[in-house]
Order: C-alpha cells, then sequence, then structure tokens
C-alpha cells in the first residue's frame, strides 16, 4: 500500500458558540463559495460544546483572531493510505478499521499523538508536523511512502530520515476514556460540487441560523437521547457531509450522494471529560477492537471529544465491546 503525505499543513481551531457571528462570513466564504478562496483543506464539525475547525493555512488567514477562537499551537500534516487493490472493497472493512492495525496501532505504540477525519470519501489521519520522522520511521516497513510536492507524489527516501533519527519515545499506558452512544442515526453522504448552491440555504440554516437550541451530551449516562452533530467538509474538491437522519429530511434527496444500501450509523463518542492532543492512543483504543471484530467505522476528532461511526445494527455489541475493554483496563 502507498501512504501520501499530503500538501497541507492543517491549523485545528475552537470556535465557541458565542463568537459563531464573527466569523459567518469567511466560513460560509469556505462552504459555498470554494473558488472565491484559496483553502483546500476545510472541514467544519458542530458539536454540543462548540464547533472544531480543521483548515489548511490558507483558510486559517481568512479568519481574524478573538477571544472566541482557541487555536491549538501545532501544524498538523495529513496522511492518507491508498489501497494497491488486493482485496474486493465489498468484503473489505471500510472507515479507520481498515487502516487501525498497518498506521494508527504503530503510531500509538511509538507515542505518536494523531487526530482522525474520515469523510465519504476517504479516511486523513493528522500528525503533528514535527513528529513526521517519527511517522515514517514507523511505516516505512509496511508502506511506500510519498510526500506530495507541487501536486506531484514524490517517493520519501527513508534511509535519510533514519540518519541521525534518535527513536521515538517509549509509548506510555493510554487512558480508558468512557463512551456514549447517542440514540442518533446518522447518514455519511456527498454532494456534487455543482450542487452545492442549490442546497446552500439549508445548509447555513442548519449550521448558522437554527433557531432550536443543540442537544446537550451528558457526562454521566451510558445511553443518551441524542446530542447535535453535524460536519461538513471540502477537501480537494470533494464534499463530505455526516448527519442526523433527522436532519436529512431537510435537504432534496434527490442532490444528495450516499452509498447504495443507504446504511444507518450510529455514534460512539469517546471521553467523559475534553481529551487534549497530547495523549497517544485514543484512536486505537477504538479502532483496534473494532478491526479484531471487523467492523466498519468512520472516526471524526473534534477540539474535545472523538466520535466514531458504526453501522447501526452492531451498536449494542460495539458498546458492549468497548465496555469490557474498559473494564479490563487493557
Amino acid at each position: 500500500m502507498d501512504l501520501r503525505i499530503l500538501e497541507h499543513r492543517v491549523r485545528v481551531l475552537r470556535l465557541a458558540r458565542g463568537g459563531l457571528w464573527l466569523y459567518t462570513h469567511p466560513l460560509l466564504k469556505m462552504l459555498l463559495l470554494p473558488q472565491r478562496s484559496r483553502c483546500k483543506f476545510f472541514s467544519l464539525t458542530e458539536t454540543p460544546e462548540d464547533y472544531t475547525i480543521m483548515l489548511d493555512e490558507e483558510g486559517f488567514k481568512e479568519l481574524p483572531p478573538s477571544e472566541f477562537l482557541q487555536v491549538v499551537e501545532s501544524t498538523w500534516l495529513v496522511l492518507n493510505v491508498l489501497s494497491n487493490g488486493s482485496a474486493p472493497a465489498n468484503v473489505q472493512p471500510i472507515g479507520v478499521t481498515k487502516i487501525a492495525k498497518s498506521v494508527i496501532a504503530p503510531l500509538a505504540e511509538h507515542n505518536v499523538s494523531v487526530l482522525m477525519l474520515s469523510t465519504y470519501q476517504t479516511d486523513f489521519i493528522l500528525v503533528r508536523e514535527k513528529d513526521l520522522p517519527v511517522v515514517i520511521h514507523t511505516l516505512a516497513g509496511e508502506f511506500d511512502i510519498y510526500k506530495e510536492e507541487n501536486g506531484e507524489p514524490v517517493p520519501v527516501d527513508c534511509k535519510d530520515v533514519r540518519n541521525g533519527f534518535l527513536g521515538p519515545k517509549p509509548a506510555v499506558n493510554s487512558t480508558m476514556h468512557p463512551v456514549q452512544s447517542p440514540q442518533n442515526r446518522f447518514c455519511i453522504l456527498s454532494i456534487a460540487p455543482e450542487s452545492l448552491q442549490a442546497i446552500a440555504t439549508i445548509l447555513m440554516d442548519v449550521l448558522f441560523y437554527s433557531s432550536s437550541p443543540p442537544k446537550e451530551a451528558p457526562s454521566s449516562s451510558q445511553d443518551i437521547d441524542s446530542i447535535t452533530f453535524f460536519a461538513f467538509s471540502l477537501i480537494e474538491g470533494y464534499i463530505s457531509i455526516v448527519m442526523d437522519a433527522e436532519t436529512k429530511e431537510k435537504f432534496p434527496s434527490d442532490l444528495l450522494l450516499t452509498s447504495s444500501s443507504g446504511e444507518l450509523w450510529r455514534m460512539v463518542r469517546i471521553g467523559g471529560q475534553p481529551l487534549g492532543f497530547d495523549e497517544c492512543g485514543i484512536v486505537a483504543q477504538i479502532a483496534e477492537p473494532l478491526a479484531d471484530g471487523d467492523i466498519s467505522a468512520y472516526y471524526i476528532s473534534t477540539f474535545n471529544f472523538d466520535h466514531a461511526l458504526v453501522p447501526e445494527d452492531g451498536i449494542e455489541n460495539v458498546i458492549d465491546m468497548l465496555q469490557k475493554r474498559q473494564e479490563s483496563g487493557r
């Protein structure tokens, strides 16, 4: 398999709900008028607590600093795994599960913190720029690694990376974080870029002007009624949307692209308290057991919590499996 290090240098931000008004114009520009923005990597995720924004440096320049905007100090690089098609797609798990053993687990073992952004089209792994030598050293045995330069993939000379390499820090045991499962049923969709204007009004209403207060996610209960969650990404011209089935009814169905099965997904929300960005192994503690069970999963990291989406008919088994893993402390 090939591992691509994309050209994007990404910043991760938290936008407080109270400051959304200040950023509506630049966010709408990146959402709906990408031809007027130099931003090529843009993701906006609404959760009960706030909005998480992941965007490249060109997009970051379009957001003015304010008390409402909290920026992670690190710059992140984007990794993408390209399969060589050794097995039929319909017999492979999809999402983070397919890279759990080959990417997520080894990076956790070498103390590399990752963020995940699964989309309708693919999965992006974000690593701190300063951790890139460790990433290459760790994954060179499993992948042919290429780094994009001016849009073209250039092979990475892993021997050069190893020269003078001091080795990764020893991994520490990660905290086993509690999980919750809201009752929402989610859809993972796409839309053709040329159809974006047709849903612009609905999209603005859902993200910026909805009159209903956000549905909160209490920290104590294992099963919660429902939460507010909406994720939109526009990355290199490809659009991905994650929303619950109730919200989907607001959009014209003939414009939304879904999988042929029309499968619905349930959420596993990870973390009782904000997770932070320094801890390693958070994604691995969810992705590895799902991979062991051949359970497909999409995974979206946000500023405070992580979110995995698994097939609706398997949610009870997934929660039971993760609970047992938490109780065992493994």
